[in-house]
């Protein structure tokens, strides 16, 4: 059984956000607001929902996209890793999450228009 005890921290840390749980998937866990999908903790990091804009927040820290392997190749998401300084303090995580649930939400109605 894996460790809980950062899943329940960072939901701890995001306690402001509404609706707000965490959802196993494929060995990590999906973290939503309400229904939009907007992070991702997988080994004890967590990834925030990102464009191109937003990305640039992530790396201009040296902080990666989340990558998964898929029929032997390295398949990149448009998440990235959450800076470990913002991820100590909860009204700065909550802010960087409300701009990842906002791409969220973007994505979800272009999608639904198609």
């Amino acid at each position: 059984m894996p460790d809980d005890s950062f899943k329940e921290f960072v939901l701890d840390q995001l306690s402001a956000l509404p609706e707000l749980r965490a959802r196993a998937m494929f060995g990590a866990h999906g973290i939503y607001s309400g229904d939009h999908f907007f992070g991702i903790l997988d080994e004890g990091r967590l990834f925030f929902k990102t464009d191109a804009a937003s990305a640039a927040d992530y790396t201009a820290r040296g902080m990666d996209a989340f990558t998964y392997e898929m029929k032997g190749k390295t398949m990149t998401m448009a998440y990235h890793e959450v800076p470990p300084d913002v991820l100590e303090q909860p009204h700065e995580l909550t802010l960087w999450a409300r701009k990842a649930i906002q791409l969220a939400d973007s994505a979800k109605q272009r999608k639904s228009r198609k």
